[in-house]
């Protein structure tokens, strides 16, 4: 049996009583976080070109851009509201890679429930499954996939596929073959992710095409059953190792539930832990940032770190984890308000960038898993005290937990950028929270009006 064919088997024989309920609440959450991004998101001019090139395509009324009110084939509004909440570098991030499966899975199958008149119950299936198999590829592909050069989205294709193709039905050789279609449909190079809007078109593109994959299967398109595992294939081209891992143990374990982080700040997901222990060590010092003699950021993924002292925009903002420390340092801590070109020009924020370093003998990590493990942060004062932090994980992650506290204030932080009335955020956001309870998808996409 192929890899893709093994998982297939396990997705198609998964029913949503077999899955535990946290899986389900994290799916939960991975909507409110998904739908407060895409808020954020929503005036960027990147998410508006994307959006307006959807509703000037037009196409059947399937699905609902959130906040614009347009509707539009299912494909194409998932497209929209994937690149908008990955535009504002806001989502959720799978913590072993930093792949944004959330966002993806979340897209497709709200966009794609709406098309088939699916339940809530039926989207919190399909995402956990969803993300299940983008999780365990991606998993192997790490570090590998980024030494090469590319982005997430050549793995969170697969999650899009999967929430779809449970969505739609298909048997287990339907399953087989639009997970082989996924593999070889997307690219995306990371280093144009990491300077430009090229990030959050990949998001976009990712939930198209893996919605593109499950409906081609359907029909009964055939693409290379063995495409993950064969010589020069999938695996093999992004450097994916320990294969055996990816079927193995299939239901033991879920990935929503491990790996999945909410982002509670905006940003790049590696620099949050490191900014929470640099914001612990001014509190807990009572740091005036004006005697900050020196910072040292320990940990061993920032050892080559490269990204902009001092960001100028959303972009170099989200890759900064100069920035984020010194924002951290500066403020007690790191929020949303650090997403604005205000605080990008504080004096005293780039004041303390400037007095950043880089340990180069830091510890060792534990693992292959990079970005899943947080780091210290070592202030030294004028006067030579010293105040650090470690921080491992940060909150809103698999290993701390998510709670809904802090997924509810994301969304009530976020959502009134959209222009949302109150009281639609309000509802919206119960409607969520009772997800499983839904019948119809437009319970929750017709609260998302203007």
């Amino acid at each position: 049996m192929t890899i893709a064919g093994e998982l297939a088997a396990f997705l198609t024989a998964t029913k949503p009583a077999d899955l535990p309920p946290l899986a389900l609440e994290r799916a939960q959450m991975s909507i409110a976080s998904t739908i407060a991004s895409a808020a954020m998101g929503l005036d960027i001019e990147s998410s508006r070109i994307i959006r307006d090139l959807a509703k000037e395509h037009g196409g059947p009324a399937e699905a609902t851009v959130w906040f614009d009110g347009a509707k539009l084939p299912a494909i194409d509004a998932a497209h929209a509201n994937a690149l908008a909440s990955d535009a504002a570098a806001s989502d959720d991030s799978d913590l072993r890679s930093i792949a944004h499966i959330g966002t993806i899975v979340t897209s497709t199958s709200i966009a794609m429930a709406e098309r088939l008149g699916k339940s809530g119950l039926d989207v919190l299936h399909a995402m956990t499954l969803g993300y299940e198999i983008a999780g365990r590829i991606d998993e192997s592909l790490t570090p590998g996939r980024m030494q090469k050069g590319f982005h997430g989205s050549v793995s969170t294709v697969f999650g899009g596929t999967v929430a779809t193709g449970t969505l739609l039905g298909l048997n287990a050789a339907q399953m087989e073959q639009a997970m082989a279609i996924a593999a070889t449909s997307i690219g995306g190079i990371a280093i144009a992710a990491n300077t430009s809007w090229a990030r959050e078109y990949h998001a976009g593109q990712s939930a198209q095409v893996g919605m593109q994959a499950a409906l081609a299967a359907q029909k009964g398109f055939i693409a290379e059953a063995t495409v993950l595992e064969a010589p020069r294939g999938f695996l093999d081209s992004l450097g994916g190792i320990e294969r055996e891992e990816i079927t193995k143990d299939l239901g033991k374990s879920w990935d929503i539930v491990t790996d999945m982080a909410i982002k509670l700040v905006p940003g790049g997901h590696p620099f949050h832990a490191v900014a929470e222990a640099a914001a612990n060590a001014a509190i807990e010092g009572n740091v005036d940032p004006a005697q900050v003699a020196s910072i040292l950021i320990s940990g061993a993924q920032f050892k080559d770190w490269h990204g902009p002292t001092h960001p100028r925009d959303l972009i170099g903002a989200a890759h900064s984890v100069v920035y984020f420390v010194a924002s951290a340092i500066a403020d007690r801590g790191f929020g949303w308000a650090h997403a604005t070109e205000e605080k990008m020009n504080d004096p005293m924020i780039n004041a303390l960038a400037d007095k950043i370093s880089m340990d180069p003998n830091p510890a060792p990590l534990p693992d292959r898993f990079t970005h899943r493990h947080g780091g210290t942060v070592i202030i030294t004062m004028n006067d030579g005290t010293v105040h650090r932090n470690t921080c491992e994980a940060p909150r809103g992650s698999g290993p701390r937990g998510v709670e809904w506290g802090d997924v509810d204030a994301k969304y009530r932080r976020l959502v009134p950028l959209s222009g949302l009335a109150a009281d639609r955020i309000e509802a919206s956001l119960e409607v969520v929270h009772n997800f499983t309870s839904v019948k119809s998808m437009s319970e929750l996409t017709g609260l998302l009006l203007k």
